[in-house]
């Protein structure tokens, strides 16, 4: 018998009030999610379900368009569901209508391979992204009919997803693939759950366990179109049969969806050997291949993991996608145990509260794909990938667009990840300013954070029962915080009772009762493994979430040549008029004097150097001004 687990408080319970998140979720709504509809209009995104594409028309649809169309769904049918837009509502439902128009007579539903190769279905699914498609159309129908009610989307998609169940499994004359781009494994978990059918978790499972199966299913694919066989399965995540991987290699967008979807898939079959691949492949990335920031997959070639220790900053790749797809992974680990495990929430709020956030301009109009630890100026990287962006300065479209879509929807639905609940437990996730209603044994309880997190240290947390109950309330104490603080109705309590990360308290509440959670929030300089090459010498600076970078505008140029002093005082400092209210790090270091360098290259001696001020920003809000170098880890001046 599956064991009774803690599941998350969906986003539609929660409403976020909250001094950080709030207009940045606002902005997603007002000006990017629009933005997305214009986007997709204009590059014919949107046209392409018209299917009248004909040879020779300049507007080609792409294999991965339908992906962004739907995360662009997915974001409005959230947005919608908060607060309601009749416009919004009306190109959300137009883009619905061309869907049923364009669906096939036995289901599929690909505006590239209806209109552009009709007789390739299913030829190519190493490459061709129809899985993937599919993945993202089934997630955005599940949430619209999870928060409107409305079954036209969801049962277009249901259609569609028996479709893909006739062609692929064990069964007699089916396919035994599976996805190049995973992504479905996890949105046919969730069709399950909205559902209740179970052949939709059974078809998940099954791609789940044909993955890295020999002979290679790619191989076969390949030879039957007449191309030579791949050379390198990692970049998919099939070079091992799942239960035998340990380390996170290739693609690493792709490989946070795979591992989300055999997170779910471990949770609804009781599947401990799949579990249990999660957790190696966790302390794999979290502990070996994951940026100070929450960024993971290090290098462009393959938008790829490397090896262990293989962090480079400036040519550091990054994804925004990746962040977010770790956040995805990071939230479904969290619930993989009967008990949430407090390390998982910390990687979740890292990501969050740095690579996410930093992948879009305050303003809501553009965006990163990749997001470098160290910038300078004239030596800006132009990628070569589908992307095309200055690593300097955000873009306002790409010609793959995943990131800004993904940003859409992950700001859409953010409330999401706050709070989690069981029978007779509430956990407490994120300290965000925010309400929720949660059910506990029958009876209604309302819960209430407020706090200006994460520029200050206090959480007043206040719980309203309809009537009193009782049931274990966890909060997570952060693992970058020591010294946490907890006051019931005022009075102290003197011995937290923590365990996996989380202080629990176990009583009878009534309504009034109050917590007041202090979380200190020192600034920390942090270095980095002696592995991690790149860093050796360097330090990184951190207080509460919030990594810091020294960017060119507050700092001058030349950031490389700063130099910190290992005993000199770094102090927060709150500036309402910067950025949009945020704490910056101030102090001294030392840099070099400029003077005597004319026509040098090289020169013997040690340059003198002079004392200067220091003003670090959170790494979220870097490149929301003018265009210059950027920093995360500083020089250390180490003295004995």
């Amino acid at each position: 018998m599956k064991a009774e687990r803690i599941t998350p408080i969906p986003f539609f319970r929660v409403s976020v009030n909250d001094l950080f998140w709030s207009p940045r979720i606002n902005t997603n709504r007002m000006v990017t999610v629009p933005l997305g509809y214009e986007q997709c209009r204009k590059t014919g995104r949107l046209d392409a379900w018209k299917l009248d594409w004909k040879d020779g028309d300049p507007c080609r649809p792409h294999i991965f368009w339908d992906s962004d169309v739907a995360k662009w769904m997915e974001a409005s049918a959230c947005s919608l569901y908060l607060h309601p837009d009749n416009k919004l509502k009306e190109n959300l439902n137009g883009v619905i209508n061309s869907m049923e128009e364009a669906q096939q007579p036995d289901g599929y539903l690909n505006s590239y391979f209806t209109a552009v190769e009709p007789a390739n279905r299913w030829t190519n699914l190493r490459d061709r992204h129809e899985l993937y498609c599919a993945g993202h159309l089934i997630e955005a129908a599940v949430t619209h009919f999870s928060v409107t009610g409305d079954d036209k989307f969801i049962n277009i998609i249901i259609r569609y997803a028996d479709c893909i169940d006739s062609v692929f499994g064990n069964g007699e004359g089916q396919k035994r693939g599976y996805p190049g781009h995973e992504e479905l494994e996890l949105a046919l978990v969730k069709l399950f759950r909205a559902t209740g059918e179970s052949r939709y978790l059974a078809l998940a499972a099954f791609f789940l366990n044909q993955r890295g199966t020999r002979p290679h299913y790619y191989d076969l694919e390949s030879a039957f179109r007449g191309e030579d066989p791949a050379e390198n399965y990692e970049y998919w995540q099939a070079h091992l049969p799942l239960r035998e991987q340990t380390e996170a290699v290739g693609h690493a967008v792709r490989a946070m969806y795979l591992y989300s979807g055999m997170a779910d898939v471990a949770v609804e079959t009781d599947d401990t050997e799949l579990a249990e691949a999660c957790r190696l492949l966790w302390r794999n990335v979290t502990g070996k291949r994951m940026y100070i920031t929450g960024g993971i997959g290090s290098t462009e070639r393959g938008e790829s993991f490397t090896a262990d220790y293989d962090l480079p900053n400036e040519t550091a790749y990054a994804e925004t996608c990746a962040a977010i797809g770790l956040v995805f992974w990071a939230h479904r680990m969290l619930h993989i145990d009967s008990a949430p495990t407090a390390k998982y929430a910390d990687v979740m709020e890292r990501s969050l509260y740095n690579c996410v956030l930093s992948g879009v301009s305050l303003d809501g109009s553009r965006f990163f794909y990749t997001n470098p630890l160290e910038v300078r100026p004239g030596h800006a990287i132009i990628q070569s990938g589908p992307e095309n962006n200055y690593r300097c300065s955000r873009q306002e479209w790409f010609n793959c667009s995943c990131c800004p879509t993904n940003i859409m929807r992950i700001l859409s639905s953010f409330g999401q990840y706050i709070y989690s609940s069981g029978n007779d437990s509430i956990y407490v996730h994120l300290y965000v300013g925010s309400t929720a209603e949660i059910d506990i044994s029958g009876i209604r309880v309302k819960i209430r954070q407020d706090t200006e997190y994460p520029w200050k240290e206090t959480v007043t947390l206040s719980i309203e029962p309809e009537e009193p109950v009782e049931f274990s309330l966890s909060l997570r104490i952060p693992g970058w915080c020591e010294n946490a603080s907890l006051e019931l109705n005022g009075k102290e309590i003197r011995q937290l009772q923590i365990s996996n990360g989380y202080s629990h308290m176990r009583r009878m509440w009534k309504e009034d009762d109050t917590l007041k959670l202090i979380l200190p929030m020192p600034v920390r300089k942090i270095e980095a493994n002696p592995e991690v090459r790149d860093n050796c010498g360097k330090t990184a600076i951190m207080r509460g979430p919030i990594v810091y970078c020294l960017e060119e505008e507050d700092n001058g140029p030349n950031l490389n040549d700063i130099g910190l002093d290992s005993s000199a005082e770094l102090k927060a400092e709150y500036d309402g008029n910067l950025l949009g209210g945020c704490t910056v790090i101030k102090g001294t270091a030392s840099i070099r004097k400029e003077s005597g360098w004319a026509d040098h290259l090289y020169r013997p001696g040690i340059t003198e150097a002079m004392q200067v001020k220091i003003k670090a920003i959170p790494y979220c809000l870097w490149n929301n001004r003018r265009p210059g170098g950027m920093l995360v880890w500083i020089s250390e001046n180490i003295s004995n």
